[in-house]
Parts: structure tokens; sequence; C-alpha cells
């Protein structure tokens, strides 16, 4: 579909920078704006999005003791099944499931919707369908004040899992400015928007969870939600007044069937592997396929052993409330120091190097992570693992971005986005079974061993190339 769409796509616009051309003074002037805006934007949506992170162990057991629905009966009881078929005694662990359960909910959500919205962005443009999804967030946080309930709850998550496409445009949109000398230093800033969001968000629920209290009966969580309501109409206004389309009407795709045509193609797991949805030369999908390929694979471990993490601080340190966030803050502030100083400047070309290097120092940090006994140790693997965290996904980002033309941005960081959500849903599920069922030490030694695949696919499209 996108060849025949691209016949009618007029080329000789120089709004959307390509990466043979070189940029004017005021074509990068354009795009320092840009990135700020994005990075603005984005940041004020991560904040609002993790002020829950820290108040959902609180959430948990308010519906465990006031759900009216009976939502929450079943899936506890569903959860209990699973902890009883891995021989785990603890019913603590019940509400460790539960919360995994809401989390794999929300990212599934993520793998459907982001390449509809991503098509959906190369048809009506990025500016449009930004301001849509940042409505459907705010309308999940509205939600959220009213969810005396679980059944509400979830429901607010539903909406927001499936109105989550925003970061999929943030790409598309630095992509669109950028060729690919400079597009690192704005995926870098993605990056960055993430670990200031991932600082401050849980810092300011921490702070909600503080000043309030459980026996408030169902007016605990109302200040928190209002709170990240509130960021999301500020971003709605934003980017309103502030954000510019980046793609125009002249380079989007023409037909708007194009979306109903590839609508099954968009929400199956097989179409999406093979970005059956994007048309290119043989050679060059067979090349998003490999880079989709190992974003899936690194995710899927990264992803299902930074949620057990947690779990595994506690069980073997003790750590508290407490010795989680600082362990998440120290985590938080290295990302942020490596995104800011050595992934923006990460030279085009080298970004598989660099990802390379973040999936080899991970592989250490997995395997003392999964012998050790020493909290001394941690000083060692926290660092290796912020970095990995800081450098690995950004510079994929930027690799897969540089592939399809103008009208075909959307969907391929579209089916990127949604190959990662789709490895946040089963990830934490598969190494979480093996943390209860085989123990913590086989858990995180599986994880650093299996990092060996996605490393070899990587490496073996850099011998291809060369």
């Amino acid at each position: 579909m996108a060849s025949t769409t691209s016949a009618k796509v007029n080329n000789n616009s120089k709004t959307v920078i390509t990466d043979a051309q070189s940029m004017t003074p005021q074509e990068e002037k354009r795009m320092n704006r840009v990135y700020t805006r994005v990075f603005l934007m984005l940041l004020l949506d991560l904040i609002a999005f993790t002020v829950i992170l820290p108040l959902l162990p609180g959430l948990l057991q308010h519906y465990g003791e006031n759900d009216s629905s009976g939502l929450y009966y079943l899936l506890r009881k569903t959860s209990s099944g699973f902890r009883s078929f891995c021989g785990i005694k603890d019913e603590d662990a019940d509400s460790v499931f539960l919360g995994g359960m809401v989390s794999s909910l929300f990212s599934f959500l993520q793998f459907l919707s982001s390449p509809i919205i991503g098509a959906a962005s190369d048809v009506y443009g990025r500016r449009r369908m930004m301001m849509l999804c940042m409505a459907g967030v705010a309308l999940s946080y509205v939600l959220w004040m009213l969810s005396h309930n679980f059944a509400l709850f979830v429901l607010a998550r539903f909406v927001g899992g499936i109105s989550k496409g925003n970061i999929g445009l943030c790409t598309a949109i630095i992509a669109d400015v950028s060729n690919k000398e400079k597009r690192g230093r704005g995926m870098a800033m993605i990056g960055i928007a993430f670990s200031l969001g991932f600082i401050i968000g849980p810092a300011v629920g921490g702070g909600f969870s503080a000043l309030t209290r459980h026996e408030e009966k169902g007016i605990f969580y109302l200040f928190p939600a209002l709170f990240a309501f509130t960021l999301a109409v500020s971003d709605i206004l934003f980017i309103y007044f502030f954000l510019e389309e980046t793609l125009p009407s002249s380079k989007r795709v023409q037909d708007t069937s194009y979306i109903w045509e590839n609508a099954g193609k968009f929400i199956n797991t097989k179409s999406i592997f093979k970005f059956e949805p994007v048309q290119m030369g043989s050679e060059s999908k067979k090349s998003i396929q490999r880079i989709g390929l190992v974003y899936f694979l690194y995710m899927f471990i990264y992803s299902g052993l930074e949620f057990t993490l947690p779990f595994l601080m506690t069980f073997r340190f003790g750590y508290n409330n407490r010795g989680q966030a600082k362990m998440f803050l120290m985590i938080g502030v290295i990302m942020f120091l490596v995104q800011g100083c050595y992934t923006r400047k990460v030279k085009a070309g080298r970004e598989r190097s660099v990802a390379k290097r973040g999936m080899m120092l991970l592989m250490p940090a997995f395997f003392i992570l999964g012998i050790s006994r020493w909290e001394m140790y941690n000083m060692i693997v926290f660092p290796l693992f912020a970095f990995a965290s800081a450098t690995v996904v950004p510079c994929m980002t930027t690799m897969i971005s540089v592939c399809g033309g103008d009208d075909q941005k959307g969907i391929i960081m579209g089916i990127f986005r949604s190959l990662g959500a789709l490895a946040r849903a089963t990830g934490p599920l598969f190494f979480s079974a093996i943390f209860w069922l085989m123990g913590d030490h086989w858990c995180y030694n599986i994880g650093a061993v299996s990092l060996i695949i996605p490393l070899l696919l990587l490496r073996s499209k850099e011998r291809k190339e060369d």
C-alpha cells in the first residue's frame, strides 16, 4: 500500500528532512526547537504516568478491602491459582502477581494500539494524533479519580494503555525534523525525559503516599490522580499552542483507506514481527525485521529482570520502600548522566556498537545478581544496569528511525514501539515464573545467558552490512 501511495506524495518539500540531506541553519534551528518541545511535552506526560508507581501496592490493598465490583476477587483467585502452581506458600505473592497482571494488561494494550496510531499519523499528521492520544490519557486519569471500585480502576488503565501511542509519535516527530547525523541526539533527549520522569514522578507519588492515610476510604488516590490529570491537560494545551506539525500534507499517505485495509496486520503478532504493513525492498525489510526482533528479545529479557529486581532486593538484602526508592533514584540519576553526557553525543553510524556495548555490560550485571550475596556488589551492578538502560534502546530507536520513507516513519516507529510493549507484557510474566519456580539465581543467570541471542543477531546484521 505504501508503494502505491508514495507516488501520490510530493517529495519536493523540504519540511521533512531526509537522511542524505544536509541541514541549513534555519532547519537546524527548527530541529532544536522541536527537540525542546518534544522533551518538555514528554516529561510532563511521564511525570503524570509514573506518579502511580509507589501507590500501586496501596491501591491493590485498598481494592482488596473495598472492591464492590467482584473483579478484584476474581483476579486474586486467578493469581492464587498461579501461586499454588508455582508452589509458593506466601500469600503476599498474590499482590505481586496481581500487580504484574495489571502492568501486563497496560503493555499489551500498547502493543495493540501503537501500530494503528503510528499509521494514522502518517495519514492525518503527528500533531492531530498526539492531541488524540493525550485526550485519551487525560480521560484515563479522570476514570482513576472516579475509581471507587477495582473495575473502574482497571478501566482507567485500559483507556490509558490504548491511548499510550505518544512515545512512538515522539520518535516519528524527531525523525521528521532531523537527518541521520542529528537524529541520535533527539532520541537521547527522549531517553533523558524518561530518566527525569521516572525520578520525579515516583518521588511525587511517594510524597502523596506519605501525606495520605488508607483509613480515608476512597480518597487517598484522588489527589495523585488529580495531579496526573492536571499535568495531562497542561500537556494538551502545550501541544495545541506550541507543537508544530512536522509531517505536512504533501508528505503524508494520501489514501485514507490505508489504515482500514491493513487493520488486521496491525494487530496480528506475526505480521507485526514481519513489519508487513510497511512496503519496501526485500533487503530493507529484512533489516528492519532484524532490528525489531533484536529489540523485542532484548526488551523481553530486560523488562522481565527489571520487574523482578525489587523482589530480589527485598528477599536477599531486606530492602524496604525507602531502600527501593534509593536504588531506583541511583539508577535514574546515572541514566540521566549517561544519556546527557554520552548517548546524545554518539556519532551517526556508531549506534550499533554502543547498543552492543550496553548489552555486553548488562550480562555481567545479571550474572553478579544471580550469584552474589554481598550487598556491596550492587555498587557495580546498578551502574552497569543504568548504562545499558541509557544506551541500548535509544541507539536501536535511532537505527530503525533511518528506515523507510517520510510517509512511513509513523507506522515503522509504531510497530517498533508495539514490539517493545509486547515484550513488556510477556517478559515480566515469564521471568517471574522462573523467579518463583526455580529461584532468583536461575532467573538472573538464565537472563544473562539469554542476552547472547540479541547480541549475536545484532552482530550478524553488522557483518551483513559490512
